[in-house]
């Protein structure tokens, strides 16, 4: 009788050793999303509140900024994550490496000066086992995937004319209310456009990716502070290419 016992208490403490190990272990392959702390933490240090980068304090901190898009390189996206999660991660992978571009080509007067000015389609950014450029981010993966045109608000070409870098990081939990935030201060920045409620002098961007806003009259109100007319005027501005520092 002791002997049985003894047995089965050790059974018991081995089968609970097994079930605690298989509890605690981590999955292989898990789909936990990658942290975008260490690029928040650079945005804070180099882009002022209102979208103005420091190249030269980012080029100072490049080690920081590699290891970051090696994060991203490591750690592709899976299909377990949620939308949120996923579409974070693509912006700021497209908004880190166009940080890194910069970086690795400065002093430089403006993106344009680089691969003939057809940058956006050079496949270098390498997130898991396939190579992107910024054009597959934006108009392959994040346009058609999301379809949501506040992600023109959220991501950044490093030129004066777009909509100011964000100084902190996008993530699943801040997205949706930070890119509403975003879209909304852009269109009522005067700096980027004026909007009357018979005219609209506005981005580029908007003529650029008409298809994305649909009833763009509409979409501008929105947002607009002031409300424009059914039968108000729109024009679009030029675009300023010059760096955004």
């Amino acid at each position: 009788m002791y002997k049985n016992a003894l047995f089965s208490v050790l059974l018991l403490l081995l089968t609970g050793a097994g079930l605690s190990a298989q509890t605690t272990d981590p999955a292989p392959n898990s789909a936990a999303a990658v942290s975008h702390a260490g690029l928040d933490s650079l945005l804070r240090k180099y882009v002022s509140d209102d979208g103005k980068v420091d190249y030269k304090g980012f080029k100072a901190d490049k080690d920081a900024l590699y290891a970051y898009c090696q994060l991203l390189s490591d750690h592709p996206v899976q299909d377990g994550w949620t939308r949120e999660e996923k579409m974070a991660y693509w912006i700021n992978a497209y908004n880190a490496c166009t940080i890194k571009l910069i970086v690795d080509n400065y002093p430089a007067k403006s993106i344009l000066n680089f691969d003939g000015g057809k940058t956006w389609d050079v496949r270098r950014i390498k997130l898991g086992d396939k190579k992107y450029s910024l054009n597959n981010i934006e108009n392959d993966i994040l346009r058609p995937q999301f379809k949501d045109a506040r992600i023109h608000f959220a991501i950044n070409c490093a030129a004066k004319s777009c909509p100011p870098l964000w100084n902190r990081a996008y993530t699943a939990e801040n997205l949706d209310s930070t890119l509403e935030t975003r879209t909304r201060a852009f269109i009522n920045n005067k700096t980027y456009n004026t909007i009357s409620a018979s005219k609209a002098q506005i981005s580029k961007i908007f003529e650029w990716y008409k298809v994305d806003f649909g009833d763009l009259k509409k979409f501008l109100n929105r947002y607009a502070d002031t409300p424009l007319r059914s039968n108000a005027t729109v024009v679009f501005n030029d675009y300023n290419w010059d760096l955004n520092q």
